[in-house]
């Protein structure tokens, strides 16, 4: 059975103390050998190794640091001890620098990294939408494996619960428009220009961009919520295993609903903005909602509801698209889930507002101005 190890202080003739160490100087044997060599006061010019059994590296770090601490010498050591103190004395001499950069190369260094996260992140959306793109065909071709409970559902959370706050903020937004626009147009004597203001504004960009930008906050995060929650929680995994395809589940259910919901939530939009707008001219501008109404009728093409219409389902897609991609991109810990939904929230508010500008030049060019 092995020794504990354990030494003995023994007076020198010319002053100071020999320190004995004796036992097994291994991990399993020091106990509080340690400590105790800690504590000691004792002036230590020797270190007697002659009557170990056995050392080991920690044994070894333990009489070099020692032996360092005191500027004691070893003596009666091995040759494996003096190996293993060789050993543990040369790493006691390396200092690791920490690597610096100036700043230029940092902020490029940086800049870098974000390019090439930018880069596999645009492949990874382009492989995630042809998985998208092959599911959907496989349930055209298979529709019995598609889950129209699972759509009803989502048009339930994208878009009867989202009514309440898109209603209150396009009531808000169309009274906005109708205030700044009568304040400027009063300058000019034209006030009854608010009325070509807030039809065209609405119909044409605003009331399907805000919401666009209201589902992508509300139901886009949400998307990347639950299934980044069901990526963290092996749910996913568990579907491949019983030989559920995720993308058909999941995602094609929750792109039909917000793609269908977007065009009916985007005229819900417009027409409270108008209503905002209407009210406010009624209170402020003396305009009366019959004179408003028919106003509206003569000054806003039918072209601005077709841009509205074209650009919505559009919207829908593309907020979809980005909240199951995120979810889908979720690993590791809790964390990434919120990390995730943060970025398909950026993702799909940046996309749309690009797209948005795409289709401005667009239906510009083609001559629905």
């Amino acid at each position: 059975m092995a020794q504990a190890a354990d030494f003995t202080e023994e007076q020198l003739p010319e002053g100071g103390t020999i320190l004995r160490l004796g036992g097994t100087l291994a991990i399993s044997q020091i106990g509080e050998l340690d400590e105790r060599l800690r504590v000691s006061s004792a002036e230590v010019r020797q270190i007697d190794l002659s009557q170990i059994d056995h050392i080991d590296t920690v044994g070894a770090w333990l009489v070099y640091r020692t032996a360092r601490d005191h500027g004691a010498q070893i003596v009666g050591a091995d040759s494996d001890a003096q190996r293993l103190i060789a050993a543990v004395s040369g790493s006691d001499d390396i200092e690791v620098e920490t690597p610096r950069l100036s700043p230029a190369l940092r902020v490029l260094h940086e800049v870098g990294e974000a390019v090439v996260e930018i880069a596999r992140m645009f492949v990874e959306f382009v492989g995630f939408i042809g998985q998208c793109v092959k599911g959907f065909f496989n349930l055209i071709i298979h529709p019995r494996r598609f889950r129209m409970h699972s759509v009803i559902q989502h048009f339930d959370m994208v878009g009867v619960r989202a009514l309440g706050i898109i209603g209150l903020m396009s009531f808000l937004i169309g009274i906005v428009i109708a205030q700044q626009g009568a304040v400027q147009l009063r300058q000019f004597g034209a006030e009854i220009w608010t009325v070509n203001l807030i039809g065209r504004l609405t119909m044409r960009e605003l009331g399907v961009l805000m919401t666009a930008i209201m589902v992508a906050g509300r139901s886009g995060s949400a998307f990347a919520a639950q299934i980044g929650t069901m990526k963290i929680t092996e749910e996913i995994d568990a579907m491949r295993t019983i030989g559920v395809v995720p993308v058909e589940a999941l995602v094609i259910p929750r792109i039909l609903a917000t793609v269908i919901m977007m065009p009916l939530l985007g005229i819900y939009a417009s027409l409270v903005a108008i209503i905002g707008g209407g009210l406010f001219c009624w209170i402020t501008l003396d305009i009366p909602p019959t004179t408003f109404v028919q106003r509206i009728r003569e000054v806003t093409p039918l072209t601005d509801f077709y841009v509205g219409m074209v650009k919505a389902p559009v919207f829908g897609a593309i907020i979809a698209l980005a909240g199951c991609f995120q979810g889908m991109r979720v690993h590791g810990n809790a964390e990434q889930v919120g990390l995730k939904t943060t970025a398909a929230v950026v993702q799909a508010i940046f996309l749309v507002i690009v797209l948005d500008a795409f289709f401005a030049v667009f239906f510009t060019e083609i001559g629905w101005n």
